[in-house]
C-alpha cells in the first residue's frame, strides 16, 4: 500500500492543531477568576497599574469585570453602555461556583441556592485622561 500526498489545509506541523488555536485565540479570564480580581486589594493593583507600552492602552484604561484593556478613556466608557459589559456584570451577580457546592450537588449534603452578589459598573476617574 503507497501512501498518498496529502491535500490542503492540514498538512504542515504549524498548522496541525488549528482547531485548538481557532477556540484559544479569544480566551478571557474566567468569572472565578474574575470574583477574585474584584477583591478590593487586588482590584486597587489592576486599576493603578504602571505603564506598559506592551499592553492596549499603557494598561492605564483597563475593564475590572470584562478584564480588558482600552486604548483611551472615552473607548472604556463607551464599552461600560454596550450589551458584552451588562451581560458580564450580571454573570457575575452570582456567588462563584465552589468545591463546597459541587460536593452538596454530588449528594454530600442538602442543596443550597447560590447567593446573589452586588455587581456594579467601576468608577470612572476623569484625571486617567
Amino acid at each position: 500500500m503507497v501512501k498518498t500526498k496529502q491535500y490542503g489545509n492540514h498538512k504542515s506541523d504549524k498548522k496541525k492543531h488549528i482547531a485548538k488555536t481557532w477556540k484559544t485565540k479569544r480566551k478571557t479570564k474566567d468569572l472565578d477568576q474574575i470574583h477574585a480580581d474584584m477583591k478590593p486589594e487586588v482590584a486597587a493593583q489592576l486599576l493603578k497599574q504602571e505603564v506598559d507600552y506592551d499592553v492596549t492602552g499603557c494598561a492605564q484604561h483597563y475593564c475590572l469585570h470584562c478584564a480588558r484593556y482600552f486604548v483611551d478613556l472615552r473607548s472604556m466608557k463607551e464599552h461600560f453602555k454596550t450589551k458584552i459589559h451588562k451581560r458580564r456584570l450580571k454573570q457575575l451577580s452570582e456567588e462563584p461556583y465552589t468545591q463546597a457546592e459541587a460536593e452538596r450537588a454530588a449528594g454530600m449534603g442538602s442543596y443550597i441556592p447560590p447567593k446573589k452578589v452586588e455587581v456594579k459598573t467601576q468608577p470612572v476617574e476623569e484625571d486617567m485622561i
